[in-house]
């Protein structure tokens, strides 16, 4: 069973438990995915995660991240890199009262520098905190295959298959300059960073049990590196990475 912070009350709140807490956007994901897609699947690895971690609490997520390169489109709320990391910071010193461990599941690559500055220094003050990315090895990098069929398997109402087309394909190592000099509207009119064309459910599924399966070993080993982001741990012969 998923132990929710948002459902306790205070005297149930004992043993300085872990609290893991998942972070998103609200951003545009191409004609058919929801501005949420970010967040729900990082509430989904959360979610699944946290009945495998002894004691740990799921957070509320925290929905909104840095998303200015997405900015050219409606429906798009970014609150920026700079107030991202201030409210993580705030977040990290005030759960750090009770809280034994922090754990933010992030599902937004634009949300990294706010990370990577606010984990360290929560760490720097004594506080156990750490983040732990949602990421597919070899997935494509916006609303294309890999988050389409994510969000098919946790979340299958929110898909529009019928608008699903693809954008740009480029592999993202190239696209890097125009993207912060054009946004993504500029380099994808559509949003898309990829080929929604193959996703199902099933995929999604193999996907999501992976990343679960990553969350809990790293959770496990606790190896925390110089950005705050918690060491994935090879793959065991239990692993479920090769499925």
């Amino acid at each position: 069973m998923t132990r929710r912070l948002a459902a306790a009350t205070w005297p149930e709140l004992t043993g300085r438990p872990l609290v893991v807490v998942p972070l998103g956007a609200v951003e545009q994901h191409g004609p058919h995915l929801p501005l949420a897609t970010d967040a729900v699947v990082a509430g989904s690895v959360a979610a699944a995660a946290v009945p495998a971690l002894d004691g740990a609490l799921l957070a509320p997520a925290l929905p909104y991240g840095a998303s200015g390169e997405h900015e050219g489109f409606p429906g798009t709320v970014s609150i920026g890199t700079e107030v991202l990391t201030a409210l993580l910071v705030e977040y990290g010193r005030s759960a750090g009262r009770w809280a034994g461990r922090l754990l933010v599941v992030n599902g937004h690559g634009g949300n990294l520098d706010a990370l990577r500055r606010a984990v360290p220094l929560l760490r720097t003050e004594g506080r156990d905190v750490a983040w732990f990315p949602c990421g597919v090895p070899g997935g494509d990098a916006h609303a294309g295959r890999t988050e389409t069929s994510l969000m098919l398997h946790v979340e299958p109402g929110g898909v529009r298959q019928a608008l699903a087309e693809a954008g740009e394909t480029a592999p993202i190592g190239e696209l890097l300059p125009r993207l912060r000099a054009e946004g993504v509207r500029g380099v994808s009119p559509n949003g898309v960073l990829g080929d929604p064309a193959g996703a199902s459910a099933e995929e999604g599924a193999v996907l999501l049990a992976a990343m679960v399966d990553r969350l809990v070993s790293a959770v496990t080993a606790w190896d925390v590196d110089a950005a705050g982001r918690l060491r994935d741990v090879p793959a065991g012969p239990r692993s479920r990475l090769d499925a």
